[in-house]
C-alpha cells in the first residue's frame, strides 16, 4: 500500500510506505512543534505587515496556530508518520481549522528556512536552561567549598601524591571549568541567535518580505546575510555540541574522582543512600551509579559531535536531506547534558559526605611536603636546585628507614644540613604547607577566601545572553 504525499502533483505515484517511514522525522522533530508554531506566527505577522496577505488573514493564521499549540499541550494533537514532519503536520491541521486561508502561510517560505528557524529557537531556549543548570551546579560547589576551606585533601599529579590542598581549592577548580562552560555557551548563543527565516529554499524569494521584521518578532539579533548560507549552516549546532562535549568532559572528570574517593582504597567520601545503589549478589556493596553513568554518557555527546562533523564535511550547498540528522544529535545531547548536570548537582548537594578525619590522616601519610623542605632551604639562601637534590636524598633515606619527614629528629635534620632549625617541623606540617601557598590562585587559605568572593561575584554576573 502506497502513501499519498503533500507535495506537488509533479509525482505520478505515491511514496512506498517503508520509504515514507524511513523519510519521516515526525517521531523526533515533534519536539520542535511549539517553536515551529512561534516561528510561523512571526512569519504570518510579517506577511500581513508587508501586505503580502491581508491583516485579517494574518490574524486568522496567528489565531489558528495558537489553537494548535493549545491542542498539542492538552494532548489533543498527536500527528503520526503520515504527516512526515512537524512542519507539514502543523500546516495540515491549520488547513483543517481555517480552510484555504491556511494555505497562504507558506508564502515566501520553504521548509529549509523554516526548520532552520525552528532549530535555532529550540537551541536558544535550551542553552538558556543549561546555563541555569550550570549556575545551580556552581552554587553547590561554592557552598561545599565555603564549608571546607581548611579541610585538607591530598593533591595528585600522574595520580601520585603531589602536594596537599584545601578541599575548597579542589572544588573551585571545577567551578572555574564550568564557568568557562557557562561563558562558552553564551558565545555560542550569539551565533545561534541569527534568523534564517526568509532565505527560502536557497535563493530568497520574489515576494517583498521584511526579514528584519520577523527576526525582531522572534528576538533574533540579526539575519543571515546570505540565503545559501542561511539554509545550510549548521556551524551553530556543531559549536553547541563542542561546548556540550566540554561540559561532559568536566562532569566526567569530577565523576572519576568521586568514584575513586568512594572506593575502599581512598575512603575520602561516603555515598549516601539517596544517590547510590546496591549489588544484586553482594549485599555489602554501595555503588556510585550516578558518576559512573555520567562518565558513560559523556561518550554519547562526543559521538553526536563527531557524527555532525562527518555529516557536514561533504555537503554541497545548499540544503540536503542529510541535515535532518542534526535533530536527534541535538535533542539527545541537550537532554543528556541537562540530566547529567542535574544529577551531579544532587549528588554533590545531598549524596556525598566528605570524611574529614580520613582526609586529615591522608595528608600525613606521604612525602607530599618534600617541596616545602626544599623551599625552606631556598628561603635560607641555598640554591633551589641544590636544595631539591638534597631533599631527594633525604626522602630516599627516609623510605629506606621506613620514616616520614616528620619523624626525623632535629639532630638528623642538622646532619643533613646545618640550615635546619626546629621550625622545620611547622614548615612541613600539612596545614602550613597549604597555608603557605598564598600566591594568586593558589591553595593558601587566604587566597581561597578571595577566590570564593570572586566566584560569588561571577555567579551574579549577567549578560544579554543569560
Amino acid at each position: 500500500m502506497t502513501q499519498q504525499q503533500t507535495w506537488s502533483q509533479r509525482f505520478e505515484s505515491a511514496l512506498h510506505p517503508a520509504i515514507a517511514r524511513f523519510n519521516a522525522s515526525i517521531n523526533f522533530d515533534i519536539q520542535l512543534i511549539e517553536y515551529d508554531i512561534t516561528g510561523s506566527q512571526a512569519h504570518a505577522k510579517m506577511l500581513a505587515h508587508t501586505g503580502i496577505i491581508s491583516t485579517e488573514e494574518g490574524e486568522k493564521l496567528v489565531s489558528g496556530l495558537e489553537k494548535i499549540r493549545q491542542e498539542y499541550r492538552q494532548g489533543d494533537f498527536n500527528p503520526g508518520v503520515d504527516a512526515e514532519d512537524v512542519h507539514f503536520a502543523v500546516e495540515k491541521r491549520l488547513t483543517e481549522i481555517l480552510g484555504d486561508v491556511a494555505k497562504k502561510l507558506h508564502t515566501a517560505r520553504s521548509r529549509n528556512d523554516q526548520v532552520g528557524t525552528d532549530t535555532r529557537l529550540y537551541l536558544r531556549d535550551q542553552i538558556q536552561q543549561i546555563r541555569h543548570l550550570i549556575r545551580d551546579f556552581q552554587g553547590v560547589l561554592v557552598e561545599i567549598a565555603e564549608e571546607n576551606i581548611e579541610t585538607l585533601i591530598p593533591g595528585y599529579t600522574h595520580l601520585q601524591r603531589a602536594q596537599p590542598l584545601s578541599l575548597a581549592h579542589h572544588l573551585l577548580a571545577y567551578f572555574q571549568m564550568t564557568q568557562r562552560d557557562w561563558e562558552r555557551l553564551g558565545d555560542v548563543l550569539r551565533r545561534v541567535n541569527i534568523s534564517p527565516l526568509g532565505c527560502g529554499a536557497l535563493a530568497g524569494t520574489t515576494f517583498p518580505i521584511d526579514r528584519h521584521y520577523s527576526a525582531k518578532l522572534l528576538d533574533f539579533d540579526a539575519v543571515y546575510e546570505n540565503s545559501l548560507d542561511g539554509v545550510s549552516d549548521r556551524d551553530f549546532a556543531i559549536e553547541f555540541l563542542a561546548a556540550a562535549s566540554l561540559i561532559m568532559v568536566h562532569l566526567s572528570r569530577l565523576s572519576e574522582e568521586v568514584i575513586f574517593w568512594a572506593s575502599e582504597e581512598f575512603r575520602f567520601v561516603i555515598l549516601k543512600d539517596s544517590c547510590a545503589t546496591g549489588s544484586s549478589i553482594m549485599p555489602q556493596k554501595k555503588n556510585p551509579d550516578v558518576p559512573e553513568l555520567v562518565r558513560g554518557k559523556t561518550g554519547r555527546v562526543f559521538g553526536h559531535l563527531q557524527a555532525l562533523l562527518v555529516m557536514m564535511k561533504g555537503l554541497p550547498l545548499a540544503y540536503n536531506k542529510d541535515l535532518q540528522e542534526d535533530k536527534e544529535a541535538l535533542f539527545d545531547s541537550v537532554n543528556t547534558v541537562k540530566a547529567c548536570l542535574e544529577a551531579m548537582t544532587i549528588l554533590l548537594h545531598e549524596g556525598l559526605e566528605f570524611r574529614t578525619q580520613r582526609l586529615a590522616e591522608a595528608v600525613c601519610e606521604d612525602f607530599s611536603n618534600a617541596t616545602d623542605v626544599a623551599d625552606y632551604l631556598a628561603a635560607k639562601g641555598i640554591p633551589f636546585r641544590e636544595a631539591y637534590n638534597l631533599v631527594g636524598k633525604v626522602v630516599k633515606t627516609c623510605i629506606a628507614s621506613k620514616k616520614l619527614l616528620k619523624d626525623l629528629s632535629l639532630d638528623e635534620w642538622k646532619q643533613l644540613h646545618t640550615a635546619f632549625e626546629a621550625d622545620i617541623y611547622e614548615a612541613i606540617s600539612p596545614r602550613q604547607v597549604v597555608a603557605a601557598r598564598n600566591s594568586y590562585g593558589g591553595t593558601g587559605f587566604a587566597q581561597i577566601s578571595k577566590a570564593l568572593t570572586r566566584a560569588r561575584s561571577q555567579m551574579t554576573t549577567h549578560t544579554n545572553y543569560l
